[in-house]
C-alpha cells in the first residue's frame, strides 16, 4: 500500500505543477496587458499537456511497422517482405517491458532462422528456457549476444550492462518454428 500512495503522490505533485505552468501561460501576459495572449498560451499549454497524456495512456496504439522495424534493426535483424503487427503491449512502473509479436513471410522466416543458426555462437543444446542474465554480470563487462534452437523457437537474445545504477539492456527475439511469428520482447528490470 505504502508504494501506491508513493505514486500517488508522484503523480499529484506532477498534476500540480502542469496546472501552475498552464496559470502561469495565463497569468504573466495578462499582467502585462495581453490577455488574449495569455489565452492563447494557456490554451496551447493545455492542449499540449492533454496530447502528452493521451501518448502514454496509448502508447501501445501507436506503434506501427516503422517501429517495429527501428527496434529489430538495432538487433540486426532485416525484415524484406510486408508483415503484420499481430500484438504489442508495454507496461510497468519499475520494471518495465515492450514486448510486440509480427506475422512475417515464410522467407523471411527462413532467412532469419539460418541467420540464427549461421551465428558463430549458435547452440541447439537449450532444451526449453534460458535466461542470459543469470550467466552475466548486472552492471559491468561487455555485451553479449546468444543464439539458440529450444523445443518450439529459435532466439536470439542481446543483454549488455549499462553501468552501476542504470538497468541493463535485455532483448529476445523469438521466432517459432510452427508458425511465421516473429516476437520481440525489450526488458527492463
Amino acid at each position: 500500500m505504502d508504494i501506491f500512495l508513493f505514486y500517488f503522490l508522484i503523480l499529484f505533485v506532477i498534476i500540480l505543477i502542469l496546472i501552475g505552468i498552464i496559470y502561469l501561460g495565463y497569468w504573466i501576459p495578462k499582467k502585462m496587458g495581453k490577455r488574449k495572449l495569455g489565452i492563447r498560451i494557456s490554451r496551447a499549454l493545455t492542449v499540449g499537456v492533454i496530447l502528452l497524456a493521451l501518448t502514454f495512456i496509448f502508447d501501445d496504439f501507436l506503434f506501427f511497422k516503422w517501429n517495429a522495424k527501428k527496434h529489430l534493426r538495432e538487433q540486426g535483424i532485416e525484415l524484406n517482405d510486408s508483415f503484420k503487427i499481430l500484438n504489442n503491449e508495454s507496461g510497468g512502473i519499475r520494471d518495465y517491458y515492450h514486448k510486440f509479436e509480427l506475422q512475417i513471410s515464410d522467407s523471411d522466416k527462413k532467412k532469419l532462422i539460418e541467420q540464427i543458426k549461421s551465428a558463430e555462437n549458435f547452440t541447439d543444446t537449450v532444451s526449453t528456457y534460458f535466461y542470459l542474465p543469470e550467466n552475466k554480470n548486472r552492471y559491468s563487462g561487455e555485451a553479449i549476444t546468444v543464439n539458440y534452437e529450444n523445443l518450439g523457437e529459435f532466439k536470439t537474445e542481446y543483454y549488455k550492462p549499462n553501468g552501476q545504477g542504470i538497468a541493463p539492456t535485455y532483448r529476445i527475439i523469438s521466432i517459432s518454428k510452427t508458425e511465421n511469428k516473429l516476437t520481440f520482447e525489450d526488458i527492463i528490470d
